[in-house]
């Protein structure tokens, strides 16, 4: 452990929809860390209580009983409005209340120790991610501050930004974002890179469990260069689920003439037996699976079957819309789906048949990757880029370059509201690219305003704002000033803006975007402070937990040796009823569900050891207590 220590550790984390996985490199090799529970995969939940604060496997699995303080999906959230048309219908299937903050920003609003808190969508994934951070130092035995972390790559820029906010307000230093696709063709090629001389395009598949992307990524040996992505960020196995909820919620109104919708309890139930539906439709060869809930609804015990066929064709139409999707990608790179040397499956919704059998057919009969494994392959190609960013691979890493675009294009409005594109989408990032020989539209002018839009409509305010900034020109009649524009990406995808006026000389007017949706420093620093406060609180209630279940222990053992027979038949009858009454005030402080402080615990185990041992030291004399 000491050298590691003093080696400068980075990690890869999937921050997924629904499950989130972090991978280090080290052995010269990627390894996906296990969490507390044994799992490589970690439920993207988080749930509140009136004592505490759960995130992962322990917040789902109490989301039944506690459906609207239970947080999922919170990425379909992040960097988007309150407004847009995505969340007003995400809203009516969650079971939990988002409502509209300042400037059309949503927040969720929970109880929290009896008390309503209300979380931007940055914070949710931001306690996801310190989650995977303590997974990841638990197993390493180290500090860690710095990740490589992975977003969708038709996520815009605001949602970048809102990525690398949550990686800030959960303490670490996001080195980079890329694309999970990306991140998918690393975990592929590395394996690859040296059994060709040539170059081989590779076609990831990556539809998880609330977005869906597509890349046509170039490998030739260490060199990754993405010739184009595409995607829904709103399209993934949580729709999917949906379809299946909504047609049993009818099922159920045929037969008992019950409607459950405005059940929070009951729909989290029936969308957990529909999520082990999918996976038996989706795993096995069988034709049909039950659906099947115990005291579902006012004490109705709920039964039904699903058949594979009626499974796809309730979906039919989110799965032909995944083909369209990479019919475009390919269509961007100008590229011939014969021209695909491999297709690689990622995400855990590609293991569904008929998307298997539908890509299949896509490619006309090509064998699709399942090489590696759907689940973890971004985290483990996210692992890898943070090995080379931070020195970690240095020899078995040598020569690996990625090279990623952006996803949409990026421009400004001009006059009239026609959208000028500056940077077209799949541009090779990082980048930076100018346009000249913009001037004043009125006489007089003292300030220009540029509206900052990224999409492909042709007009502009059919595009997502980003921002708008100002720049000051000198009063000239219109036309006569002249000034250039600069968009910059980095290699995260994320935009700066500047302009100058070349006339007057004032060149050092810029301005960076801040954007709308993104958080100020002020709101950062709050969230940061709070994250340390939550980080607190759970370390003392996980304190109690154990102090409470060392004294269940305890409270076990003694009562196996006072049945003992050895043991117990030496007893006389009034030390054994001592030993019985202190076990007694012992087992009403564990089952009192508040949890007590760890100062009580102790009390009453120190209690308890002493009776027993005065009792069991001096068995044939009566203890006075």
């Amino acid at each position: 452990m000491g050298d590691k220590l003093h080696q400068k550790l980075a990690i890869g984390i999937d921050l997924g929809t629904t499950y989130s996985c972090v991978a280090v490199w080290q052995h010269g090799r990627a390894e996906i860390i296990v969490n507390d529970q044994g799992n490589r995969t970690t439920p993207s939940y988080v749930a509140f209580t009136d004592t505490q604060r759960m995130v992962g496997d322990a917040a789902k699995n109490q989301a039944a009983h506690n459906p609207t303080n239970t947080i999922f999906d919170a990425k379909r959230l992040i960097g988007r409005r309150f407004s847009d048309t995505h969340v007003q219908s995400d809203i009516n299937l969650w079971p939990f209340k988002v409502i509209c903050g300042e400037n059309d920003r949503p927040k969720i609003a929970v109880n929290l120790k009896s008390q309503e808190r209300q979380f931007l969508p940055e914070e949710i994934p931001s306690m996801v991610l310190a989650k995977m951070l303590e997974i990841a130092e638990k197993y390493l035995g180290s500090t860690v501050k710095d990740a490589v972390v992975t977003v969708p790559a038709y996520f815009n820029d605001s949602q970048r930004q809102a990525t690398k906010d949550a990686g800030t307000i959960a303490g670490l230093n996001v080195m980079q974002i890329i694309n999970e696709p990306t991140a998918a063709a690393i975990a592929y090629g590395l394996d690859k890179k040296d059994s060709y001389d040539y170059e081989r395009n590779i076609f990831v598949f990556d539809l998880g469990g609330g977005t869906f992307d597509v890349s046509l990524v170039a490998i030739n040996k260490g060199d990754f260069k993405v010739k184009a992505v595409d995607g829904d960020t709103h399209l993934g196995g949580e729709d999917i689920d949906n379809r299946m909820v909504n047609y049993f919620v009818e099922e159920l109104k045929k037969q008992h003439k019950k409607d459950i919708s405005d059940s929070p309890k009951a729909l989290r139930r029936l969308r957990t037996s529909c999520e082990g539906a999918k996976r038996v439709l989706s795993s096995t060869s069988v034709v049909d699976t039950i659906v099947e809930v115990d005291a579902l609804y006012e004490g109705i015990d709920f039964y039904s079957t699903i058949t594979r066929a009626r499974f796809e064709e309730l979906n039919k139409d989110l799965f032909a819309k995944c083909l369209e999707i990479a019919e475009k990608c390919l269509s961007d790179a100008k590229m011939d789906k014969r021209c695909i040397d491999e297709v690689v499956l990622v995400g855990g919704s590609t293991r569904i048949p008929k998307i298997q059998q539908l890509l299949q057919n896509f490619f006309n009969g090509k064998d699709l990757c399942r090489s590696i494994n759907p689940d973890e392959a971004v985290a483990y190609g996210a692992a890898v880029q943070a090995a080379v960013l931070s020195g970690q691979g240095n020899g078995d890493l040598q020569g690996i370059v990625l090279r990623d675009v952006t996803p949409l294009s990026l421009g400004f409005s001009k006059h009239g509201g026609l959208m000028v594109v500056v940077i077209p989408r799949n541009t090779s990032i990082p980048t930076t690219m100018w346009v000249d020989n913009y001037t004043s539209v009125y006489d007089n002018q003292t300030s220009v305003s540029f509206n900052v839009y990224q999409g492909e409509r042709a007009m502009a305010k059919d595009n997502n704002l980003l921002d708008t900034f100002y720049l000051t020109i000198p009063p000239e009649p219109k036309g006569v000033p002249r000034f250039r524009i600069c968009f910059s990406i980095d290699v995260n995808g994320i935009l700066s803006v500047s302009a100058e006026e070349t006339e007057s000389g004032s060149k050092n007017q810029m301005t960076i975007i801040k954007g709308k949706d993104r958080l100020s420093k002020e709101d950062i620093e709050r969230m940061v402070q709070e994250a340390e406060k939550y980080k607190a609180d759970d370390e003392r209630c996980k304190k109690k937990a154990e102090a409470k279940n060392a004294l269940e222990d305890y409270i076990y053992k003694i009562r196996a040796a006072v049945n003992i027979d050895a043991i117990g038949s030496g007893l006389s009858a009034a030390n054994k009823k001592k030993i019985e009454d202190a076990i007694e005030r012992a087992s009403k402080l564990v089952d009192d569900q508040r949890l007590a402080e760890v100062d009580e615990y102790e009390h009453e185990m120190r209690e308890l050891e002493r009776v027993f041992n005065l009792i069991i030291l001096k068995p044939s004399q009566d203890f006075d207590g």
